[in-house]
Parts: C-alpha cells; structure tokens; sequence
C-alpha cells in the first residue's frame, strides 16, 4: 500500500503550475514500472524527470517509493532501511519548510505520502515507538487534507484512511489506543465512501484507493465476496507484483475458489523469486493440499515450511505464521495429536491480529 502523487505536476489549488501532459505521463509509466518491479526501466524515468523538475520534492517520494518495492518487504532489520527512511524524511522536511503561495495541495500531497509510506513501513514491522510520534505530528497535515478535497479527488484518499482507520485500527491493534483519543472521532463508512470515490476520480491513486479498500473489506469486515473484484483489479493491472498477487490469491482462497486460486499461484513470473512470496506459496499450497487434494500429511509439511521460512522476516511475517499455524491445528485425528493442535491454535491466535480469518471453514 505505498502512496504515490504524481499529481503533484499538475494539480494545485489555484493552477499556477503549468499542467504538462508529457511530465506526467511520465510518471504514470514511472509508476506502473515500480509496481511491476521493472526497477532498471523506473530509473530511466526518475533520470528524466530530474531534468524535467529538478528540485522537486517528488523526486525523495519517488526514490523512497523505489527502495521500499525493490526491498519488498522492507524489514527493520533490512540494509536499505536507513537509505529508506532518509528519503522520505527529506520529503517531509522539504515540504515542512517549504510551501509556496498557490502550491500547497501539491506540497501537501507530497508531506502525506511520505508520512504514509512511513508510518505504513512501522506499523507493518510493529515499530510502535517510531508510529506513536509520527503519527501525531501527521495530525496537522491530515486534517489540512480535508480542505483540499474539492480542488484534488486524490486527498480522498487521506480522508478515507483517517476517517475509517481513526476508528478500526484501535480495535485491531490496542497499543494504539493510548493515542487514538488524541484525534478527532473517525467515520468507518464515511471513509469506505471516500477511498471508493478517491479509486474513481483520482487521477494518482486509484491503485492505493483499491489496494486499502481491498485490505479494509477482506480483515476488517471480512467481507471477502465485496474485495475479490479490487484485489484482481490490481493483480491484473500489475501482474508482476508479488503483493498483489498474494492478496489476490489470498481472498480466492478465503472463498474457496480453489481451482481459480490455484491457477494464479502457477501463474510464472520473474518476481516469483522474491523469499517472502515463496514462503506465501508454501502455505497457499498447503491450503490447496488441505482443502482440495485432501493431502494432509504433505500439506501439514508445507504449513511448517511456512512458519519456517517467514521466521526471518519478524513481525511482518506473524501473519502468514498465523494461517499456517490454522491449518496444523485442523491436521491430526489421533487422540494424542489432540493436544499438539490445541498448541497450534493457541500459537495462531496469539501471532494473529485479525482472528476471524482463519481458513478453517
């Protein structure tokens, strides 16, 4: 879920900027290249818009965009995090400081996207003592936002996520309810509304729009009929990212459109290679061996390969842990399995922070 504005180069409040088509088409292509991990071909891109736009604040938000897929999944623990967090932070600054008369919305869309793409990497790899801050200084900016809504449809998007998160993400995550009271009372539906309106009038962030409603309708309502059609939107629209890809393979599973599922995951991409997708499959098999193929021993092999492989990646990897652990609670008739099984339930609700999507049914 990064964030990404090249409106930046053509939308502004008062339209003092002039609106080059070339510039942003650009970085559109510039974009979709990212989200494909087509990094040598984005390079070319951000070289060009350099020239076109050099000192720019785009520029930061645009190289942090790079390091955080090419990465994917940036971990704390990951070289390239310090390289990460140094671009965006520049960004924010920039923005902080500078802000021409006639400029703000695009100045502002800068600030956010950086702040979100920040507090998106901590609050994945439960780096609560950097998202507390940050996010309180993110207030201001935030509900600056809702003033610009009118002018710019793609600060939609920072309306829906406050206003569905300012409310949800509390409920999943009690750490951070020490600071929720801090901000203004959110609008669950209000910000479902607001994303969807941001995914059709946005002319930037309709792949950020769909990707949290997507996320939004399958963990929090767990409504997972409502995003099977944004999760494919995405899977199609950029085949070659491993995220989408799972996310996509994910909510067929949850409805058990096994053979649709299956067809996906065998699905070859150059980017297949990426570790932590190849620990996804482990278990997207194992789901498969379990529930189509009725292959119990071979898929509870697969579910410890899981656990295994993602033990690297920490906190991000606790989700997936979480679903394989499931499947090797439901494994195992025998009498004296009963209890490895109760252990294995008990160790996925503890790593699990949506508990209801188990795969059990």
């Amino acid at each position: 879920m990064t964030i990404l504005i090249p409106a930046l180069l053509e939308r502004t409040v008062d339209a003092q900027i002039i609106r080059d088509t070339s510039a942003v088409n650009l970085i559109r292509k510039g974009i979709t290249y990212i989200y494909n991990f087509q990094f040598d071909n984005a390079k070319k891109i951000q070289d060009s818009l350099l020239v076109l736009y050099p000192g720019h604040p785009v520029h930061y938000l645009y190289r942090g965009m790079m390091i955080y897929w090419q990465n994917f999944p940036l971990i704390p623990s990951s070289p390239a995090r310090a390289l990460f967090e140094e671009e965006l932070h520049k960004c924010i600054k920039f923005t902080d400081n500078n802000s021409p008369p006639g400029y703000e919305a695009e100045y502002l869309l800068a600030n956010l996207s950086a702040r979100g793409l920040l507090l998106l990497f901590y609050a994945d790899n439960g780096v609560s003592g950097e998202v507390i801050p940050l996010a309180a200084e993110t207030y201001r900016p935030f509900m600056k936002s809702f003033r610009y809504t009118f002018e710019c449809p793609d600060l939609y998007y920072f309306t829906g996520v406050y206003n569905y998160y300012r409310d949800a993400y509390p409920r999943v995550r009690p750490i951070y309810k020490a600071v929720a009271f801090l901000f203004p009372p959110g609008n669950m539906k209000l910000g479902l509304e607001q994303l969807e309106k941001c995914g059709k009038e946005s002319m930037a962030l309709q792949a950020e729009a769909y990707s949290i409603i997507s996320w939004i309708l399958m963990h929090f309502e767990n409504d997972y009929q409502r995003s099977l059609p944004y999760c494919k939107i995405l899977y199609e629209k950029y085949p070659d990212n491993v995220c989408y890809k799972s996310m996509y393979i994910k909510n067929l599973l949850l409805l058990k459109k096994y053979n649709e599922a299956e067809v996906v995951l065998k699905t070859r991409s150059e980017t297949d290679t990426n570790s932590y997708f190849r620990a996804q499959s482990s278990f997207f098999n194992g789901i498969l061996l379990e529930k189509k193929y009725r292959n119990f021993d071979y898929a509870g092999k697969l579910y410890h390969e899981a656990i295994d492989a993602l033990q690297a990646y920490g906190e991000y990897g606790k989700e997936y842990q979480a679903y394989a652990y499931f499947g090797l609670s439901r494994l195992g008739l025998k009498e004296e399995e009963k209890h490895q099984r109760k252990t294995y339930r008990r160790k996925a609700l503890e790593l699990s922070d949506f508990k209801k999507i188990t795969f059990d049914d």
